[in-house]
């Protein structure tokens, strides 16, 4: 038997998979993870994949001529976003305002990037496709919960809490998507218990110094990252 559970990818004994609850969600999220998140045990893009049955995970760097990907942008009746910061970006909540069209609704299509601020930033780079895309930011960001890997970025939040934040302005309903935030904290409150005593207020408690440590993706909240060079240049946190 497998030590890793085949639905989450975790650990058995860390498994997330007893806590997910399925939720319908109306928007699609696409979810671009970068290969050096696959394997993390602290990782959130899977609370996304298993909650939400409409949303996709592909993994990779540069996302150019990626087949699937680039045949369902094409779709005439898809609207898609990339969560991104920079001064071209929406804010999310003026997305959110944004009245749907009766005669021909399209789908609402948010494009996450699972990586830490450097390697998302060189995912942006690479994809072609992507910087094609308009781009959307979460203006409504606060510093996230993830209490065991440090972000570069005081407004830095986890995949799934940009995936929470995101889904909770576009379909105006919270409450709908706390259980995404639920599954969150109790994955990393079980990772704080498995560790030694003392070694998470020495290290996680404290002030965090700008260090390329990684919150797991970009929100597009930080206005003035240090690659955010101009109208369409956005550095991703998820």
């Amino acid at each position: 038997m497998s030590r890793y559970c085949e639905q989450c990818g975790k650990a058995r004994k860390a498994c997330i998979c007893r806590w997910i609850q399925v939720l319908d969600a109306k928007t699609e999220l696409w979810i671009l993870q970068h290969p050096s998140e696959v394997k993390r045990a602290i990782g959130t893009a899977r609370i996304l994949t298993l909650s939400l049955p409409n949303a996709r995970l592909w993994v990779g760097e540069d996302f150019s001529g990626h087949a699937e990907i680039n045949a369902l942008l094409a779709e005439p009746d898809r609207e898609a976003w990339v969560v991104y910061p920079g001064e071209g970006a929406w804010p999310i909540s003026q997305l959110a305002s944004q009245p749907e069209s009766s005669v021909s609704p399209k789908r609402r299509t948010l494009i996450l990037l699972d990586g830490t601020w450097k390697k998302a930033y060189k995912m942006w780079q690479l994809s072609a496709n992507l910087r094609q895309l308009p781009t959307v930011a979460l203006d409504m960001a606060a510093e996230g919960n993830y209490r065991i890997r440090k972000s570069p970025k005081d407004q830095g939040v986890s995949t799934v809490e940009a995936g929470y934040l995101a889904l909770s302005a576009l379909e105006n309903d919270p409450e709908k998507f706390t259980p995404l935030l639920d599954v969150f904290n109790r994955m990393i409150d079980f990772q704080i218990r498995q560790m030694p005593e003392g070694v998470f207020e020495r290290n996680y408690s404290g002030t965090v110094t700008d260090k390329e440590t990684g919150s797991d993706t970009c929100t597009g909240s930080c206005k003035n990252s240090r690659h955010d060079t101009g109208k369409g240049q956005h550095e991703d946190t998820h």
